[in-house]
């Protein structure tokens, strides 16, 4: 059975990096406008986000306008938000599920080896969460970086990483290290031998010689 703080720890970084998934879809810096050109005009920086678009003036004044219509939004984007909340909700169920089977906690006490069962249960629910994470922020970031470097791109449209794609990645390797380690809860497998051999009652021994 694995040790009691190797869970806590696994289910600590695990919610950490949850919490960082809800900032990460919440943030409206995706991609932010490049200033690789020349002659850009550099009063006012522009943040894209999965539900809304800012605008930063010089000044510090920022104005944001959410997506009128989902409809109208790029396939990329769609799925990016599908696998976000994805990833947001399994983490979920997993961090109910893992505290459920943590050693600390005083659900299903009495049968040991289902605990820790439940407990690797809420690990593999945070792996897969942060895999979903995974390929959705490298899903959009791939798709910056192809933008970026393609010629065609106007230069007054061409963006860059936001915060929020680093903080993304960042919340995955958390959810992803913390859910191996509650699955290090796994019980191993009893050996079992098979019980020695009792031996019986003293062999027989020879009769006596009567003369």
């Amino acid at each position: 059975m694995a040790n009691a703080g190797l869970q806590m720890l696994g289910f600590i970084l695990a919610l950490v990096g949850w919490i960082g998934f809800i900032v990460c879809t919440a943030l409206p810096q995706w991609k932010m406008s490049s200033y690789a050109g020349e002659n850009i005009v550099t009063a006012q920086a522009m943040y894209i986000g999965l539900w809304m678009s800012c605008v930063i003036q010089s000044t510090g004044q920022m104005q944001c306008k959410t997506y009128d219509s989902m409809l109208v939004l790029d396939a990329d984007l769609q799925a990016t938000r599908a696998l976000m909340i994805c990833g947001i909700l399994l983490g979920f169920f997993g961090m109910c599920i893992a505290a459920i089977g943590m050693k600390c906690t005083k659900c299903l006490e009495d049968d040991k080896g289902k605990k820790s069962k439940v407990a690797v249960v809420g690990g593999a629910l945070f792996i897969v969460a942060g895999l979903a994470v995974l390929i959705g922020t490298a899903w959009y970031g791939s798709k910056i970086a192809r933008d970026f470097y393609n010629p065609i791109t106007p230069t007054n449209a061409k963006y860059e990483f936001g915060q929020a794609l680093f903080i993304g990645w960042a919340a995955t390797v958390l959810v992803i290290v913390g859910g191996g380690l509650l699955c290090c809860s796994c019980p191993r497998r009893e050996t079992s031998y098979p019980p020695p051999r009792s031996h019986g009652k003293n062999p027989p021994t020879a009769g006596k010689d009567y003369v």
